[in-house]
């Protein structure tokens, strides 16, 4: 194993903010008649539904006197604020001054719009409602696949998007927080670890990997094998955790986590699963102890939050077995400064040999 020195990585509180960039706001289930509100990077912003169906997002403040368009109502598919009834369509527009004799400058009047796209099953913002977005909003891989027994989860962490992502692709801590369900520290095995990182996604591949012996790995694959395991993050926002044990049993784990504020993440998870265990039994027995697990880390990462504000920094000291929270941390750093240089460059490769 290296003997490299640790890394120290200091900085204040501020996380990176990746704004030109996409993030679910809710389920498409969630908008219905009703305006919603929700925050993202700390602004809040409404939600709702034109005459047609399709959502909409506006800054949630009525240009007229700033008072909340969320606690308003849809009125022909445009959305009403509560005050004095002005009303906007999902591109901003003031469309109606019920007060007003003649036309009104829309442009003026206008409320601030985000773009939306409805993807999936969810609502996507782009979080710069300056500039047109650049991409699309990311496609959960095998979410409608025939086959795989499919798990939609919303959960929220105290944390940035770079401690949750971190947390959710860390293996080393699994034997302690989670001892019992993935790992033991007695049970330890060394394997190779093939780290690749890219202009704008970072990967891990664990070589040579058993069966985790947890509860969760037993259920999954009762009778064991060498496990094929990937951790990636992509950015903004992405983690993705996939295993796959023989030819039988393939587990991938999405999420895309949205910065509510700055130590406020949702994680919306997409799990997609396919193994010997009939779906309808798996669901039942997996998703208590999957519930559990981020219960733990949602525990964990709430105190780490509330050491950093107590000491008023962010504060981390490094070191090889760190795969790829550093990694992660730089790929958000370069991407708020718009600094991803060329994305088809090639990968930084490196390999080391840990304990799991």
């Amino acid at each position: 194993m290296s003997t490299e020195a640790p890394e120290i990585t200091k900085q204040l509180l501020t996380p990176p903010r990746v704004r030109r960039a996409w993030y679910i706001l809710c389920r498409s289930d969630e908008l219905g008649k009703a305006p919603i509100p929700r925050t993202l990077f700390g602004d809040p912003i409404v939600l709702f539904r034109d005459a047609e169906g399709t959502a909409g997002a506006l800054v949630d403040r009525c240009p007229h006197r700033s008072v909340p368009l969320s606690g308003g109502d849809v009125v022909q598919g445009t959305l009403r604020c509560p005050y004095h009834g002005w009303r906007f369509a999902p591109d901003g527009a003031c469309v109606h001054i019920p007060a007003l004799i003649g036309l009104s400058d829309r442009a003026v009047h206008a409320a601030t719009a985000y773009p939306v796209r409805e993807r999936q099953g969810y609502i996507w913002c782009w979080a710069d409602p300056t500039s047109p977005p650049q991409t699309e909003p990311w496609s959960f891989r095998l979410s409608s696949e025939p086959g795989y027994t499919v798990v939609q989860r919303e959960v929220r962490a105290q944390a940035t998007i770079h401690a949750v992502a971190e947390n959710a692709l860390d293996v080393p801590h699994t034997a302690f927080l989670h001892g019992g369900l993935f790992r033991n520290d007695a049970d330890r095995q060394p394997i190779q670890c093939v780290v690749q990182r890219y202009a704008d996604h970072v990967e891990c591949e664990y070589v040579g990997e058993s069966r985790p012996e947890g509860i969760v790995g037993r259920l999954l694959s009762p009778s064991g094998g060498v496990v094929t395991h990937f951790d990636r993050f992509y950015l903004p926002s992405i983690v993705e955790v996939e295993y796959r044990i023989g030819d039988e049993n393939h587990i991938l784990v999405n999420a895309a986590l949205t910065p509510a504020d700055d130590f406020d993440t949702v994680l919306h998870a997409v799990v997609a699963v396919r193994t010997r265990v009939p779906g309808w039994l798996l669901r039942p027995l997996v998703m208590p102890f999957a519930l559990r697990i981020f219960g733990q880390d949602a525990k964990i990462l709430a105190q780490q939050t509330e050491i950093m504000h107590r000491f008023e920094e962010q504060r981390f000291v490094s070191t090889e077995l760190d795969l790829l929270g550093p990694h992660i941390l730089k790929l958000l750093q370069r991407a708020e400064r718009d600094d991803l240089g060329d994305l088809q460059r090639p990968p930084t490769r490196r390999e080391i040999t840990m304990l799991v």
